[in-house]
């Protein structure tokens, strides 16, 4: 890719209107792929999006043997791991140096070849997502792991063996590493205090169809039986309430009409109140959500992030630039990434009046509180936002610049737009659908 083309220039001003689809979620089908390395025979996973995260995971299951294939339908691979092999420690740093979802390899490959090598780890900053507890829930299984100049080196000299786990957090990777790892692992592995989010339990139906013994109670505890081998799949993964809501939210901010189809009420039911609440408006039927904005003033509100089924911190960003146009002042409180409010520096500069403070405001739990971070916003609205130059951060806040480019007046050039790739799928060639009027310098797209 040239730097031209990391480069979109947005022509603000114009509501968004039409139909777009969204395919399975980010969050969700990478981990399936990885599930189908604990297979015996081949796995079929639908609904697959497009997106770069995919195309790393593919990557990293190409090398170590597994052979990946386009099913029958659009969307569809077919995953063959009867062959899993070891991988050169280059191939994989090469491959997965600009994804965190590599750490997930470790419990599978373990499992299949008694030894893993996972190598530095990318992904988002938006603030501290440390891996050292991966490792040592791992070691709880009774992996060794040794740190090298390029990376971790993982064995499993035993069969690796089930463990009783309390997270301190409800950390979806966390959550992720324990189920991939436990369900070949011999034993009852309990996890306390585990994510719960619609992806997890998707990811759970998966194992669960490969032959996997898992119970989720009431309380967050998960408890996984071992068994002594997996089989295969078919499943059509979930679509992406997280994308969907960056659409949603974007009809909102350019005053919009957007239709998305594949999103489902179930997995959104807490976005869908807030979005009520702010004044937007939405209709719901068996083929998706159509989103708009009714007209009159947007209204301010009191918000604050949490883990499902709280309000997600994935849809706090594409929120917070429709909150921009909101009448009065509305206060966030982000409760799960520290430098997740970053964002609206930039925001501030195209005329938007935020105000960062290191103060909880609001009663949520919040994991860091009390450690200094700016992690509370008020937003003051409705304000007038103006074209300027932006570099996205990360992806949801790329997503996020691109709906305040969209809603602001004149031109905006959106720098490092390929990041936005990293979730989703085809977003270009979708806002084209919708009437916006961007282009990439030198050529046109709509």
């Amino acid at each position: 890719m040239t730097v031209n083309d990391d480069v979109l220039l947005v022509h603000g001003g114009t509501p968004l209107e039409g139909e777009i689809r969204v395919r399975g979620a980010k969050n969700l089908v990478p981990k399936a792929m990885v599930a189908a390395l604990l297979g015996s025979e081949p796995s079929r996973l639908r609904n697959v999006p497009d997106i770069r995260d995919v195309r790393v995971v593919r990557g990293l299951l190409q090398l170590h043997g597994v052979t990946v294939r386009p099913g029958e339908e659009p969307g569809e691979l077919v995953m063959d791991p009867t062959r899993v092999e070891s991988a050169n420690v280059a191939d994989i740093d090469a491959h997965a140096g600009s994804s965190r979802i590599p750490i997930l390899f470790c419990g599978p490959l373990l499992h299949r070849l008694g030894h893993a090598f996972i190598p530095g780890l990318g992904g988002c900053d938006i603030g501290g997502r440390p891996i050292d507890f991966h490792f040592d829930v791992l070691r709880q299984f009774g992996a060794t792991i040794e740190k090298r100049a390029d990376g971790q080196y993982l064995e499993a000299p035993q069969r690796l063996r089930g463990t009783k786990i309390r997270l301190p957090y409800p950390s979806v990777g966390a959550t992720e590493q324990v189920l991939l790892t436990a369900v070949l692992a011999e034993g009852v592995t309990e996890l306390s205090n585990a994510a719960v989010e619609p992806e997890i339990e998707d990811l759970i139906c998966v194992l669960q169809k490969m032959g996997a013994i898992i119970a989720m109670d009431t309380d967050r505890t998960i408890r996984i039986t071992g068994v002594d081998k997996l089989g295969g799949y078919t499943h059509r993964a979930l679509p992406d309430r997280l994308e969907a809501a960056s659409w949603a939210s974007a009809a909102l901010a350019t005053n919009g009409n957007i239709y998305v189809r594949g999103a489902q009420q179930r997995s959104m039911m807490t976005f869908l109140n807030t979005y009520r609440k702010v004044g937007g408006a939405f209709q719901i039927d068996d083929e998706g959500i159509r989103f708009w904005h009714p007209g009159g003033q947007l209204k301010s509100i009191a918000l604050e992030t949490d883990v499902h089924p709280g309000f997600q911190t994935d849809w706090q960003q594409p929120l917070v630039v429709a909150l921009t146009q909101a009448t009065g002042l509305s206060i966030i409180h982000e409760t799960v990434y520290e430098s997740r409010l970053g964002f609206t520096s930039a925001l501030n500069q195209m005329g938007a009046h935020i105000q960062l403070y290191r103060e909880c405001l609001g009663g949520s739990a919040c994991r860091f509180g009390a450690r200094n971070f700016l992690h509370s916003a008020v937003v003051s609205g409705p304000t007038r936002l103006q074209g300027a130059d932006l570099v996205i951060p990360d992806l949801r806040g790329g997503f996020s610049y691109l709906i305040a480019a969209l809603a602001a007046e004149g031109t905006s050039r959106v720098h490092g737009i390929d990041l936005i790739n990293r979730g989703y799928e085809n977003f270009m060639e979708k806002l084209v659908e919708l009437g916006a009027k961007v282009e990439l310098p030198g050529k046109a797209l709509g």
